[in-house]
């Protein structure tokens, strides 16, 4: 297998972190966590005396880059629908408030289109009082849609609205639009974070357990099937008909793929 290099697995900073973190636990940045999760995989950088590959540990920092008071966030949702994505809404709007008292957070509608110079809506101003029950809700809060916008223009929003953290949640492409915003935040010389978090119902995330929404969209598809299968036993030779839409169908045909049995 092979490995990623230790420049991948570094995440860029904007400067130095002078901020005090709020009281509470925070993670131990000198430490790391291992890729290989096995000593037969470990055994060839042990040989060569090198630093095995891993990750920087998640968690609250000791010292922030941005002063939490006054700081601007924004929250987008990007691209097919995924169990979970309200819950990640939610926590993040009860994060920012109550632990880093963040007063002002923009959720932005309708994907990245909401970042466009003419949005389809006016972003949310989210608080704990519009999350508190939208774990109980599926979709998105936030509305979600496919398909390119102009970078710049995005930035530009970002910009124009004093946002100095923005919060991506989307897949393969949600995340590719990710990284082409904060490459031309880096371009412009601004100081302003793209944080990733990614969504995907396949559960085919590398380096995790299990992706967020994964369980859920199993159990809901499970008894579409199961639904199916009785209909077509109940018939002379009866076939079930389920459409089904994932990454893996798409990669094998280019479409939502109709799949019986």
């Amino acid at each position: 297998m092979e490995w990623p290099t230790a420049a991948e697995l570094v995440a860029p900073t904007l400067g130095p972190c002078r901020h005090p973190a709020p009281p509470g636990p925070v993670v131990d940045e000198g430490d790391r966590v291992l890729l290989p999760s096995s000593l037969r995989a470990l055994e060839p950088f042990l040989r060569a005396g090198s630093a095995p590959p891993a990750f920087e540990p998640a968690g609250p920092r000791a010292r922030l880059f941005f002063a939490p008071r006054g700081l601007t966030c924004g929250i987008v949702t990007c691209g097919g629908l995924c169990p979970g994505l309200n819950n990640v809404i939610r926590a993040l709007v009860l994060e920012l408030f109550y632990r880093y008292g963040v007063r002002q957070v923009l959720g932005f509608r309708y994907g990245y289109a909401g970042l466009a110079a003419r949005p389809p809506a006016e972003p949310l101003r989210l608080t704990p009082a519009v999350v508190d029950a939208l774990h109980e809700h599926g979709g998105t809060l936030l509305g979600s849609s496919r398909g390119p916008q102009d970078v710049r223009e995005m930035v530009d929003t970002l910009e124009r609205r004093g946002v100095r953290i923005l919060f991506v949640c989307g897949g393969d492409g949600g995340l590719r639009g990710a990284a082409a915003i904060a490459a031309e935040i880096a371009r412009r010389g601004r100081a302003i974070a793209v944080v990733g978090i990614p969504k995907t119902i396949d559960n085919d995330l590398g380096w995790t357990w299990r992706s967020f929404g994964f369980t859920t969209a199993v159990e809901a598809a499970r008894a579409v099937v199961q639904g199916a299968h009785a209909e077509a036993r109940a018939a002379w030779n009866g076939v079930g008909l389920v459409k089904l839409m994932g990454q893996r169908v798409l990669e094998a045909t280019g479409e939502p793929a109709t799949m019986f049995r």
